[in-house]
This record gives structure tokens, C-alpha cells and sequence, in this order.
């Protein structure tokens, strides 16, 4: 009997524990993205920011809130997404057009679940001073921050990555190992007593690994997508990418950027580039990535991704279904 235990025991650990045994994170099985705010709509409104609900075996977060306060509220009334269920968001960096809609949306949730969108993850130094080059205060979040914990939500602060629900990795700030320059200028923050050019050190993004690769979602890129990639690559332990969800702040890029970037993503098989990627630059990437108009296409409000079935996006971003 004993020594059956022990043949059991091994079976189960060599099934079981397999990826455990190097530390590997736990792999997702399910995973949903739905775009709630980007600039193109099929249905909805589209508006210059970010939000998507994050679903990932049964557990679900917002990432990002969109611009303005009701955008997302009625983009998601429309769609049909409850998000009243919703506890975690994600806010993936200071900037207005993904944090205008938090307020809005905890006071509307909470009316109907006390604890809906209650649990704010923010990446550190989100709510430090930034200032224009008068030197003028124009971090709106620490507003934002403020009000939200009046309403009784709770914010922390990451500084490096933490798996905030099982198979969900939010990154933190990212190392910054290549120069990717990809945020606006005209922002300062003090460090050391001196004004220096605000860089988002606090840009964060979410990490799902799955047995295919492993998914991010970003907001706006401004670490860079090349350094995200680096950094979800040794957070998840997986080489291989399986998606990109989101903006990636590639408008306006030269060609040899694109280049670079795409060299660097060798081996995606999904990009679903939306609010600050460019329309010209996804189009550009989808050609260099080897993708086509099923696997790279431009985000619009109500497109999703799932792990499952890959890409569903409208009509609108010339999308042209996985049977055509």
C-alpha cells in the first residue's frame, strides 16, 4: 500500500507540479479581454483613452477608466457588462484619459455592491507632483486618489510586479533597459531638488501567463513596449508572447522604431493596438510581425480577445473574422 501511495504521489507531482518545480506562475486556463474605451466604436462612444475589462478564470478586473467621467459607465451599459461585480482596478498610469472615469464608476457600482471597484492597484509614485514647465502642479490623479478613498476605496501602491489575482501579474514600474522615449514632453517631476522630464516612471501593465504564451494588456506603453515585454517575460517565466492588448504609444514613431520593435516581438501571434499605438503604426507592425487583418487589428470599443477564439473586433477596424 505504501509503496502505491508513493507511485501515485510521483504521478501526481510529474502532472501537477511539472511548471511549479522551476517557480513557474500558475497558468491561466480562461482569459477575456473587452475593450470598454479607445478611440473607434462599433457600438458606444468612442473618446482618446483606455479601459478594458480583464477576465481571467472566473475573477475579473477594469484596467484603466477611460477619459471622461460616464464614457466607460455607458459604454458598458450598452454592451452589457455588469460591472458592479467588479472589486480590482487597475489604473496603469497617472494620465486623465485612463483615470477620468474611476469616480464615476465607484460611486455608480457601489449603489449596488458596496465593494465593487473598491480595490485600486496602482504602480509607485502615481500620485507624486508633476509639474508643467511654468512649474505649475498637473498630476490631476492625487485628486482623484483622494476623492476615491472617500468613497472608501482602498490604493496600493506596487513598486515592482505582484500577482493580484491567480494568474493576473501586475507589473509596477518597469525597468527601463531600452531608451524607447514613448510618452509626450512638456512634463517635469523633481528628483534630487532638480526639475527633470517626466518619463511615467510609474507606467504599469497586466501579465497573464497561459499555456499558449503569455497576454499583456497596457495602457498607454509608456515604459516602452520592448521593456514590457522584457519585464512580462521574466515575471511569467515564458519566452514566448502570445498577445499585446492596448495602446503602445507608437503614433507618430519613424519606421526604424517600428522596425526595432517589431524585431523585438518576434513571435507574437495577436495585437490588438488601440488608443496610442496609430493606426499607420499597427498596420505597419502587422506587416513586419508577419500577422494578418485577423491577428493585428485595430481596437475598438466592444472588440475583445480571448484565449479561446482569438480576436473578435468590428466592422469598423476593417476586421475580417477568423472564418474569412
Amino acid at each position: 500500500m505504501q509503496r502505491q501511495y508513493k507511485l501515485w504521489l510521483l504521478v501526481i507531482c510529474c502532472f501537477c507540479g511539472g511548471a511549479w518545480a522551476e517557480g513557474q506562475p500558475p497558468l491561466a486556463q480562461t482569459v477575456k479581454v473587452t475593450t470598454l474605451s479607445t478611440m473607434l466604436a462599433n457600438d458606444g462612444l468612442g473618446e482618446w483613452g483606455y479601459a478594458a475589462l480583464v477576465e481571467v478564470d472566473g475573477k475579473r478586473i477594469l484596467f484603466d477608466t477611460g477619459a471622461r467621467p460616464d464614457v466607460v459607465l455607458q459604454n458598458a451599459k450598452e454592451l452589457g457588462v455588469d460591472l458592479s461585480t467588479v472589486e480590482d482596478v487597475v489604473i496603469s498610469h497617472f494620465h486623465g484619459d485612463h483615470t477620468g472615469g474611476l469616480l464615476t464608476l465607484r460611486r455608480a457600482m457601489s449603489a449596488t455592491n458596496p465593494k465593487a471597484l473598491s480595490r485600486l492597484h496602482v504602480g509607485a509614485g502615481v500620485t507624486q507632483p508633476r509639474f508643467n514647465l511654468q512649474r505649475q502642479q498637473r498630476n490631476s490623479f492625487i485628486d482623484v486618489a483622494s476623492a476615491f478613498r472617500a468613497t472608501g476605496g482602498q490604493i496600493t501602491e506596487h513598486a515592482g510586479p505582484v500577482q493580484i489575482l491567480p494568474g493576473v501579474w501586475f507589473s509596477g514600474p518597469v525597468e527601463r533597459k531600452y531608451d524607447e522615449s514613448n510618452w509626450n514632453p512638456g512634463l517635469l517631476v523633481q528628483r534630487d531638488g532638480k526639475y527633470v522630464a517626466d518619463n511615467v516612471a510609474e507606467d504599469s501593465s497586466l501579465f497573464i501567463p497561459t499555456k499558449e504564451g503569455t497576454i499583456i494588456v497596457t495602457g498607454c506603453g509608456h515604459a516602452g513596449i520592448m521593456n514590457i515585454a522584457d519585464a512580462a517575460k521574466q515575471v511569467t517565466k515564458s519566452a514566448s508572447l502570445l498577445a499585446v492588448i492596448g495602446g503602445i504609444h507608437l503614433y507618430g514613431k519613424p519606421d526604424p522604431v517600428l522596425v526595432r520593435t517589431a524585431a523585438h516581438l518576434k513571435g507574437l501571434r495577436y495585437l490588438v493596438g488601440g488608443h496610442c499605438t496609430g493606426i499607420e503604426a499597427l498596420f505597419r507592425l502587422r506587416e513586419l510581425l508577419g500577422l494578418s487583418r485577423n491577428t493585428a487589428v485595430v481596437e475598438t470599443v466592444g472588440s475583445s480577445f480571448s484565449l479561446s477564439s482569438g480576436i473578435t473586433a468590428g466592422d469598423i477596424a476593417g476586421w475580417v473574422g477568423p472564418d474569412s
